[in-house]
């Protein structure tokens, strides 16, 4: 039998609003920076532990992230939260 001694998940996300939306860069990045924190806040929200690894804002106005995050609270996190 196997059991999930440790576990998480590994996600890039792209935060970017539609092209032909007509929004001007910064307005697009403004926005973007909003969902961001959104995101963040949801996770808070719901004791999920996670850490940003990387965050790049991109020429259209989009934040690209990369985020390690609890897979559930059932199996252990420590070892990539160290």
């Amino acid at each position: 039998m196997k059991r999930i001694q440790a576990a998480c998940i590994y996600q890039t996300l792209l935060f970017s609003q539609k092209p032909d939306a007509g929004y001007t860069r910064e307005q697009a990045l403004d926005i973007s920076r909003r969902e961001v924190e959104h995101y963040k806040h949801q996770l808070e929200r719901t004791q999920t532990r996670y850490q940003i690894t990387d965050q790049k804002e991109q020429e259209d106005g989009s934040i690209l992230i990369r985020v390690r995050k609890q897979y559930n609270t059932k199996a252990a996190v420590e070892e990539y939260f160290a």
